[in-house]
């Protein structure tokens, strides 16, 4: 308890910032509805890193409780998620559907995945940003890195991807609803299909009527359900490939790809890390190779279950509808704090001379998924 006591202090610089810029970023939102208070929490947070009256703060006293809001409140958001996913509403699209939906979601990840390659992005960036472009942003993509064990650091360059193609989509989709004479129920499953963060799904599609949000939220939730599978199948390969490296004798750093060596492949080596941009040694290689590194990761993160467990409580009927607003209000709280915190780690001028390639793989795979998405919409919007 001590122990506990002892590392609060510490963060509370952090977290007050986070919550006083969730509070924020709500206001806004409540002024201009079509900004997603997500997105607006992950611009104040770029702001706060890069204004010179804040950056000393955000970088100092504040990073402590910052990089905690980014990672553990994070994945307390994602356990929330599960709340506003119901499997009845999934299944209500009929097995077709879902069919299309997943092969959307799979099509998105295998794209965005080989495009991020073409790039010359590392495998493990390249993994994070086809995990939040194919399934839910920043939250598939702090799942994926828990399960992956990619260092949270790591994760900021994603999210803040995910984060400005969302936006985009914001501002570009609706554009397009008369161009490509789109009905209200084609534009909104294309919205639910393409667009990444659930919030930025309901600022697209709300722009053409209820009846497009309406089945925009269900198709953007059957792929938020995948979220879990997904991981899992991460999961289970990981677990593989550190058995096999073990069993090889490469686990301590001995072949050219593994964790801990200085050849490309190296984890913590002293080539380019995940962003592209060049990564510190590590101080004590052999310390960490006898670490947390060589303990083979769990199959589905303990928060990933407890995000397939509140899908079964919100499918169940267990909660009334005041209790699941609550819950709701609870989770933008978590991940808005969370996305604050990874934004508050971006450094713009960093972005702009190590992070050109991800930008451009970024847009690439943008115009990838809105494809793919528009074309699973109107097969699944068939007329009558």
């Amino acid at each position: 308890m001590g122990r506990i006591s002892a590392r609060i202090p510490p963060l509370l610089p952090g977290l007050l910032t986070a919550v006083f810029a969730v509070g924020v970023a709500f206001t806004v939102h409540a002024m201009v509805p079509v900004l997603p208070a997500m997105t607006v929490a992950v611009v104040l947070g770029l702001l706060a890193a890069n204004l010179p009256g804040t950056g000393s703060w955000a970088a100092g006293r504040a990073r402590a409780g910052l990089d905690f809001a980014g990672k553990h409140l994070m994945r307390a958001g994602i356990v929330f998620l599960g709340l506003k996913v119901s499997v009845m509403d999934v299944l209500g699209l009929g097995w077709q559907s879902l069919l299309l939906i997943t092969g959307v979601v799979l099509a998105s990840f295998a794209g965005t995945y080989g495009i991020s390659r073409l790039f010359r992005l590392t495998r493990d960036a390249s993994l994070l940003i086809a995990t939040g472009f194919s399934i839910c942003g920043a939250s598939a993509i702090g799942a994926m890195a828990a399960v992956r064990r990619i260092r949270h650091v790591d994760t900021v360059l994603p999210v803040a991807l995910v984060t400005l193609c969302g936006t985009l989509a914001i501002g570009v989709l609706p554009l397009l609803l008369h161009p490509l004479q789109l009905t209200p129920e084609v534009f909104g499953a294309w919205t639910g299909a393409s667009v990444h963060d659930v919030g930025q799904v309901v600022a697209t599609a709300q722009t053409a009527g209820t009846g497009a949000l309406a089945i925009a939220v269900v198709v953007k939730l059957t792929r938020v359900i995948l979220l879990a599978p997904m991981v899992a199948a991460a999961g289970v390969h990981q677990r593989t490939a550190m058995s096999r490296a073990a069993w090889n004798g490469t686990g301590n750093g001995t072949g050219s790809g593994a964790r801990n060596g200085t050849g490309n492949g190296a984890r913590n080596g002293t080539g380019p890390d995940r962003a592209g941009q060049p990564g510190p040694a590590p101080a004590d290689p052999a310390a960490e190779a006898d670490g947390a590194e060589l303990r083979l990761p769990p199959v589905v993160p303990l928060f990933v279950i407890g995000f397939v467990a509140m899908v079964g409580v919100r499918s169940a009927g267990w909660l009334s509808p005041g209790w699941l607003e609550a819950a709701a209000a609870v989770q933008d709280l978590l991940l808005g704090t969370a996305l604050f915190g990874l934004g508050s780690a971006v450094r713009v001028q960093t972005l702009l001379h190590t992070g050109a390639r991800a930008l451009l793989a970024a847009l690439a795979a943008w115009l990838l998924i809105a494809a793919l998405g528009l074309g699973a919409a109107v097969l699944i919007i068939q007329p009558h």
